[in-house]
């Protein structure tokens, strides 16, 4: 699957840090938060990283520039509809998770892939609340997610091997080091 389009859920720590990492490489990214409050503070915080990256002559201005212009942002779930690929990474509660899942299987298009950055929770019963468990897997960044390189990538029991691959290689261009894991 050519992936183009990432949503995000969540604008915190995780978030935010999944979002750069993606923008960084090009992605076009949709960082999605419940209050725009929460939005613009996840945007503020990826600037300031950039800006620390640009000290440290890791990044230019340029760089800064094109990543902070492949980053669109919302409040409203349904925004998310034309990405290929959804990341999960908000507060580590289980209600929330699987409400959040419900909702992203009515709304994603079916060849979309969901993920969750859960480092707690089952993969499988997350999948569970969707109609595409074979289309659910984890992919755990790990903090600080733009300097950590290991990303665990969480099969659920129905999780096939072509979105556990794909995720694999993904996770590759993102130039992160993925470690498959069971449930």
């Amino acid at each position: 699957m050519s992936v183009k389009c990432v949503g995000v859920i969540g604008a915190g720590q995780m978030g935010n840090g999944i979002t750069q990492v993606f923008a960084a490489k090009g992605f076009q990214v949709c960082m999605m938060d419940v209050a725009e409050s929460q939005v613009e503070k996840g945007l503020k915080t990826i600037e300031k990283s950039c800006d620390r990256l640009i000290k440290k002559e890791k990044i230019s201005e340029g760089d800064k520039t094109k990543l902070m212009g492949n980053i669109n942002t919302t409040t409203d779930m349904p925004d998310l509809a034309k990405c290929d690929l959804i990341i999960e990474a908000a507060t580590e509660n289980v209600s929330l998770k699987l409400e959040i899942f419900k909702k992203l299987d009515q709304i994603a298009k079916p060849e979309a892939i969901l993920c969750t950055n859960t480092s707690s929770i089952s993969i499988t019963k997350i999948a569970g609340a969707t109609s595409r468990p074979e289309k659910v897997v984890g992919m755990h960044f790990m903090n600080p997610v733009p300097i950590m390189k290991l990303v665990e990538i969480i099969r659920g029991y129905a999780t096939t091997d072509e979105v556990t691959n794909s995720i694999m290689e993904m996770s590759k261009t993102l130039g992160k080091v993925p470690v498959e894991v069971n449930d």
